[in-house]
């Protein structure tokens, strides 16, 4: 009689959403995935969930002001994969150009700081291309270390 064999489990979550680029779907989207976190077991004003939802309001805010294409939404991707203790945040718009990590901006500026935090709270992040126009602008962040391990594109 042949030996049954084992088959491992990979268990990949993942919530998809697609929200108006507008400041109230940048909030949503952040409500949203605060929502998420906390049923995959990442506890709402947690270190990891504060760090990943800042994470979120950035690129989501980013998508927005820079990204946004008239009568174009911008989408949320966050994906946990919990063997490897990692969640990705993506965020996709429609614009071509891609974002650019300024130098710190004057601490009077109205902005400009949003990929510096991303940059310093995320293990890694970076920028790829997507089916259709536009771009994701991707942060993964180790739950395991928590911490960062530099930036690709």
């Amino acid at each position: 009689m042949p030996t049954p064999q084992t088959q491992v489990t990979v268990t990949v979550r993942t919530f998809a959403q697609r929200f108006s680029s507008t400041r109230r779907g940048a909030r949503l989207a952040r409500r949203l995935a605060a929502h998420r976190l906390e049923a995959w077991g990442v506890p709402y004003g947690s270190a990891a969930s504060d760090t990943l939802l800042l994470i979120v309001a950035e690129l989501a805010a980013n998508a927005v002001r820079h990204g946004r294409v008239p009568g174009r939404d911008f989408a949320l991707r966050l994906v946990h994969r919990p063997a490897a203790a990692l969640i990705r945040v993506e965020v996709s718009d429609t614009h071509p150009a891609l974002p650019v990590c300024l130098a710190p901006a004057p601490a009077d500026a109205d902005g400009g700081r949003g990929l510096l935090l991303v940059d310093a709270l995320a293990s890694r992040w970076g920028v790829t291309e997507r089916t259709g126009p536009g771009k994701t602008v991707w942060a993964e962040l180790d739950l395991a270390a928590g911490t960062r391990a530099g930036h690709s594109t």
